[in-house]
């Protein structure tokens, strides 16, 4: 089967293979006896003659139900890939996804558009690995910009950056429980003041699996599950890299945390003073 990563797909009815419609489209391939003894034995129990209609028309009926929309939406999953700054979370979500292209499974990755550090048409990782995507300003409008014959084929769904879209819980739910569809999510789970960031711990009660990962603490090497901003700019929703976040252990977030705050208050005051000089 092919997978799904571009809008431009034409699917033929009598095939579920995508033909592209433009030439840079990327193919990338998931007791005990029941009855008492005051109970007459079965044996004893007086046999009925049961004439079974053997139709064709009873098998179609069969047949009908077990290929029904209602049974294949039960099939859906929800996984969530969630940890600090630089633990490898885009990784992770893209060698899910190439293991479910492998088994021949169609897939799309979507992240938000307000993540551009590497381009709006790839999701990509700290060491250039990329896979093309679909770059929203939120999960409602995949749909009509998919296309909902190809969206319809589709059985695999990632997204990064998770944290940035505030629809992400009726998305997952919807995708999962009604379209049966499978969905990898991958994001951070707190900001840099260590609170929930965005809808991804709203999406955990939907989960089938949850997957905590660690980095390295940038300053004593042990296992780092905070974020630590550099920077003295305060707003939840600062896009960045090495130059603005670090990945840290608990006693260095703490620590460190401290010495952010005092150059801020030193910063501050600074401002404050040249301010009053003019």
């Amino acid at each position: 089967m092919t997978s799904l990563i571009t809008p431009t797909f034409l699917f033929s009815p009598m095939s579920i293979k995508a033909t592209p419609l433009a030439s840079n489209l990327f193919s990338l391939a998931s007791k005990s006896n029941l009855f008492s003894k005051t109970q007459t034995p079965i044996s004893s129990l007086p046999l009925k003659r049961i004439m079974i209609s053997l139709e064709p028309s009873n098998f179609l009926i069969q047949t009908r139900c077990v290929h029904s929309k209602s049974s294949l939406s039960t099939s859906g999953e929800i996984h969530v890939i969630v940890g600090p700054m630089f633990a490898g979370k885009t990784t992770t979500l893209l060698h899910r996804i190439q293991a479910e292209i492998n088994d021949g499974r169609n897939v799309a990755i979507i992240k938000s558009n307000k993540d551009n550090r590497y381009g709006l048409d790839s999701v990509a990782t700290h060491d250039g690995v990329k896979l093309p995507c679909f770059a929203l300003p939120n999960l409602s409008s995949f749909r009509q910009k998919f296309g909902q014959d190809a969206y319809d084929q589709l059985d695999v769904i990632g997204i990064d950056e998770a944290q940035f879209f505030e629809d992400l819980y009726d998305f997952c739910r919807e995708v999962a429980d009604h379209d049966g569809k499978t969905v990898i999510v991958a994001g951070l789970d707190g900001d840099y003041l260590r609170r929930s960031f965005g809808s991804v711990l709203d999406i955990i009660p939907l989960a089938d699996s949850v997957t905590k990962l660690s980095a390295r603490c940038e300053i004593c090497g042990k296992r780092a599950f905070f974020t630590l901003r550099k920077t003295e700019e305060t707003q939840t929703e600062l896009i960045g890299g090495a130059d603005v976040y670090m990945p840290v252990c608990r006693q260095h977030y703490v620590s460190g945390q401290v010495a952010v705050e005092a150059a801020r208050m030193v910063l501050g005051s600074q401002k404050v003073q040249c301010s009053s000089c003019v």
